[in-house]
């Protein structure tokens, strides 16, 4: 179906970005025919409307995997997607004697295909529609920033409502900070099964010393499969279910990316913030950046110590590990650019520059003459106690923290909402989204251990300890005998005393104990005398307090950024593609090298050399013997029908200049024909501010080529059936 097209208000920032000279955006796919004439420029014969048909070809193949993206590659429900988003699966079946993450998977027959278990889901977007004008009519000008806020709160939970009444999954999308809402409906899949993934040097070849970096030899890909009811219908995971059968997926090309060659990436880009103002950048970069750095640092290093106790402790935190790690190198990049790149101040001057635009204008000053300085005042405001409202956001169950009091806090605030209309529950904590909690409590089993968990509750607790008088955490402090003006060894003692307490006198690291608490009242969760759920309950009236101001806030913000947006749209015309907000985009370039540092350049591709030249045999570059094997016999004369001509072997990965981010791991890289020719899997560290500022020259992502896929396959894992199933055949 056709999807309501993008208003042309659409308008692009010449002073941020510029078609003439880059090929910057993460495009909605409704706005790619407007884009025809670039795309024709580049070298594109095809129907540029293609795009904006999503459940056509080549669109209706993709998918979400909530933080990844991919797409189906078979008739048979078959998806590809990146090797580092299959972690979860890996973990969750792995054992220390069957050790998934290091050894990886291959399904010899449908019946060896693993379960991801509960709360792994499929998305497939099947409509997206413009409704701002509906919620333009619940807005009048008179109303409050809070009541501002619940109109779009409860306007947002009906649509979903009507949106859902059909079985889809559907999301009410806000984009250039309100100016724009869009409905999107998906089709969601719950048995989502592990078909194959690759031995960990291979699909971490490199591992977090090459993370970020370029030169790459990462075969970062693996492959789930898509399971449905046998009426065809969604169900959750059962024997008795069948392979879904998309109506569309796309061709694996056996003939990869060359230099020069246009890529199209289709994907699920999580975030940017290029369009956020400049004080917000700039805590981002005061603040926010180096204390995630710094965390993520110190909580490393208390995982690491863990992981050394005992195998099974190992794989319990491997995907967090991995996690920190990807995100401590991006953000220490993302800091260097902002602060000695330049970045930051190039923010400052563009916004000086929309200001003086605005004060030339009579009419512009008084439509949005307040909006930059009440935008700023908020800021100024919310960073006041930002510390301290990060550390309580971790205490209950944020990331990097206790999962166990996490799971407390979910008990004790869906037993508050229960009895509630649904239209008046908390979002998270609505009927749609029952089913999701239950699946998410019943997984985090597989990673629960109590001295990890104890560990890092500690963290957090000894963070609250050291937080200043006037912003002190006072439920915490009450729990657990802390007072401003304790010394470290004494807040120590007193966090160490109560965490005995706590973990000694808790039942909730027991699945079946702690799923049947759900759907119990305050009252009868009280009773329990558990003291992780007192803790929990403790904490709800400062949730509550904080909740409220956070909503006041938005409200606000509702009122002021859409007209701070509009001030930036207006400043200068042309068409934008809206910072990602985890919706599907298209984003498209060429592959190319670029030149890193005076002198050095680097080329767009790597080979399987490049895997023998780094081979250690240990750490991050331990490539299996097989694989090695493998390339012995290519150089010994055994023919291959992946080897690229022109490098004389067969190609790993390749650079190119199409827009990305997080989110976009795994999304497929097309060719010019529509067949997928490799998979999106990182960014270069030059890259990493791309975020915040988009810089055309030395922008570029990496890509694991398909051909080096299907040697893989074929020549080190000999997965004939998968093979077979891509219309590759077998060797």
């Amino acid at each position: 179906m056709r999807s309501a097209p993008l208003a042309l208000s659409f308008l692009l920032l010449a002073g941020l970005t510029g078609l003439a000279s880059a090929d910057e955006g993460m495009w909605m796919p409704q706005q790619i025919p407007a884009l025809a004439e670039r795309l024709r420029e580049l070298g594109f014969e095809g129907d540029p409307h293609a795009f904006a048909e999503l459940t056509g070809q080549p669109m209706g193949a993709l998918v979400s995997l909530g933080g990844c993206s991919a797409s189906f590659v078979s008739s048979q429900g078959l998806i590809v997607t990146n090797h580092h988003c299959v972690q979860s699966a890996l973990q969750y079946n792995s054992t220390p004697e069957r050790n998934l993450l290091v050894s990886g998977f291959v399904a010899r027959t449908p019946e060896d295909e693993l379960s991801n278990g509960p709360g792994a889901r499929v998305s497939v977007t099947t409509q997206v529609l413009e409704v701002t004008d509906d919620l333009m009519r619940r807005l009048s000008p008179n109303l409050t920033d809070r009541k501002r806020y619940d109109v779009v709160e409860l306007w947002t939970k009906e649509r979903t409502a009507a949106c859902e009444r059909d079985g889809s999954r559907c999301r009410i999308a806000s984009f250039f900070g309100g100016l724009k809402w869009f409905e999107i409906k998906q089709l969601e899949i719950a048995d989502v099964r592990l078909v194959y993934a690759p031995a960990k040097g291979i699909g971490n070849f490199g591992g977090e010393t090459d993370n970020w970096r370029w030169p790459r030899h990462t075969g970062d890909f693996s492959f789930y499969r898509a399971y449905v009811g046998p009426d065809g219908k969604a169900a959750p995971y059962s024997k008795n279910n069948v392979p879904y059968r998309p109506k569309h997926w796309l061709k694996v090309s056996p003939k990869g990316a060359g230099p020069g060659e246009l890529v199209f990436v289709l994907g699920y880009p999580g975030a940017t913030e290029r369009l956020q103002t400049y004080a917000q950048i700039e805590e981002l970069t005061a603040w926010q950046l180096p204390r995630s750095i710094r965390r993520s640092g110190e909580q490393l290093q208390i995982l690491g110590e863990l992981a050394q106790s005992s195998p099974e402790v190992a794989i319990k935190v491997e995907t967090r590990i991995r996690g920190l790690n990807n995100g401590l190198t991006k953000n220490r990049g993302v800091l260097e650019a902002l602060i000695q790149g330049g970045v930051l101040e190039d923010k400052m001057e563009r916004q000086r520059k929309l200001t003086a635009w605005i004060a030339a204008s009579p009419e512009r000053l008084a439509t949005y003459g307040d909006a930059l300085p009440a935008l700023a005042a908020l800021d100024t405001e919310a960073a006041k106690t930002s510390e301290r409202d990060a550390i309580f956001a971790g205490l209950r169950g944020g990331r990097g923290g206790s999962a166990i009091l996490g799971a407390a806090a979910t008990l004790i605030d869906s037993a508050a909402n229960r009895p509630k209309k649904d239209l008046d529950r908390e979002p998270e904590y609505q009927e749609r989204n029952w089913a999701r909690t239950r699946d998410s409590m019943d997984r985090s089993q597989r990673t629960l251990d109590p001295a990890v968990d104890r560990a890092l509750l500690r963290y957090q607790l000894q963070e609250a300890a050291r937080l200043a008088p006037t912003v002190r955490l006072v439920p915490i402090d009450k729990a657990v005998g802390l007072s401003p003006d304790m010394s470290a060894e004494a807040a120590g003692k007193a966090i160490d005393a109560y965490l005995d307490r706590l973990y000694a006198g808790t039942k909730l690291f027991d699945k079946d104990y702690r799923l049947a608490l759900l759907g119990k009242s305050p009252k009868e969760l009280s009773a329990i005398n558990d003291p992780f759920l007192n803790l929990a309950a403790e904490l709800l009236p400062l949730r509550d307090q904080l909740r409220e101001i956070s909503k006041a806030r938005q409200g606000a913000r509702y009122r002021l950024v859409p007209r701070y947006m509009t001030a930036l749209l207006e400043e200068s015309g042309g068409l934008v593609a809206p910072d990602a907000n985890g919706t599907l985009r298209v984003t498209f370039g060429r592959v190319l090298g670029v030149d890193s540092v005076d002198g050095l350049f680097y080329k767009p591709q790597t080979t399987l050399g490049g895997i023998v030249e780094k081979q250690t045999g240990q750490g991050d570059f331990a490539a299996p013997k097989l694989e090695l094997d493998a390339i012995a016999a290519l150089r010994a004369g055994r023919e291959t029908p992946y080897l690229d001509p022109a490098l004389h072997d067969v190609p790993v990965n390749f650079l190119s200049n199409v827009d990305t981010t997080g989110g976009s791991s795994g999304s497929a890289t097309l060719n010019a024909r529509g067949e997928l020719c490799g998979l999106l899997f990182d960014g270069t560290y030059d890259s990493v501010v791309a975020d915040i500022l988009y810089e055309p020259v030395r922008t570029r992502s990496i890509h694991v080529d398909s051909r080096y896929m299907l040697f893989v396959l074929s020549e080190v894992d000999a997965a004939t059936r998968i093979l077979e199933e891509l219309g590759q055949g077998a060797r």
